[in-house]
């Protein structure tokens, strides 16, 4: 299956709140702004898909509006506000169950992989 195929079936599989996690890790690291979060992600080497600012922003929307995130907007002495998103401690819950679910796919994976190459020698 070539590259394209690949990217093709990832983009189906309902990757889009993996994001979610994504964000809540790098806001545990440190409270950012949402244009310094699209840069650290696309700087990140665990980056689900390429990053595209309106789905960053929506899920902090979705994210904030949940509770997991809270924000507050900061003005500058020069330019425009911006919001600063902090994680909060229900936040640092769904990090934790987030990670749970990652390690039990992770072992899927891999047993899949084991089978696979087992079947195919």
């Amino acid at each position: 299956m070539d590259n394209e195929k690949v990217k093709e079936l990832e983009l189906t599989l309902s990757m889009e709140r993996f994001i979610q996690a994504e964000l809540l890790l790098l806001l545990k690291q440190k409270p950012s702004h949402g244009y310094e979060l699209i840069q650290r992600l696309d700087d990140s080497e665990f980056k689900s898909a390429e990053v595209d600012a309106a789905t960053v922003y929506r899920n902090l929307r979705r994210m904030d509006k949940e509770g997991m995130i809270k924000s507050q907007w900061e003005v500058g002495e020069s330019g425009p506000g911006r919001r600063l998103y902090k994680l909060t401690t229900q936040g640092e819950e769904y990090l934790i169950v987030w990670t749970q679910y990652i390690v039990r796919q992770k072992i899927k994976l891999e047993n899949f992989l084991e089978a696979y190459l087992r079947f195919n020698q």
